[in-house]
């Protein structure tokens, strides 16, 4: 009985491994095939959707989109000063606290995000390419309890 779960065990071991590395995997074929399919990095690509929602239209503060995209301030610093100098994003204080800014897309970087659905549309359709409808409701069902899981460590 000890040798059968020891093996289970194992077993159990390996599929995680083989899990997580497989994630990994995907993570770096998404920030290298995207970037070559879309033209910006991925990391660009996540933040000018995040201040294309509708919600954002009034822009967001540092740290709401630092939660948001669950990055770092101190990672999402460096990438809105390359986005502002490319003209993407303006940083302004907020009306109600000076102390803060909000970021917010320019027009520059809402031409860019509309010029970038045909790709973006592209690529998600090739990159779901055999996924069923509830395949991918499945999909961000497993992803979002992984993270939520993980976030909890």
């Amino acid at each position: 009985m000890t040798e059968n779960n020891t093996t289970s065990r194992a077993v159990v071991d390996e599929i995680a491994n083989r899990l997580f590395f497989r994630f990994f995997q995907a993570a770096n074929t998404l920030q290298t095939r995207g970037t070559n399919a879309v033209g910006i990095t991925t990391q660009q690509w996540s933040v000018l959707g995040a201040l294309s929602r509708p919600q954002a239209a009034a822009g967001m503060s540092v740290g709401d989109l630092s939660r948001y995209l669950l990055v770092s301030r101190q990672n999402l610093a460096g990438l809105l000063a390359r986005l502002e100098r490319d003209g993407l994003v303006e940083r302004k204080p907020c009306a109600d606290d000076r102390r803060s800014r909000k970021v917010s897309l320019t027009a520059k970087g809402e031409a860019l995000w509309t010029d970038l659905s045909e790709p973006i549309d592209a690529f998600y359709k090739q990159a779901l390419k055999g996924f069923s409808f509830d395949d991918r409701l499945a999909f961000i069902h497993y992803i979002s309890l992984l993270q939520r899981n993980m976030s909890e460590i």
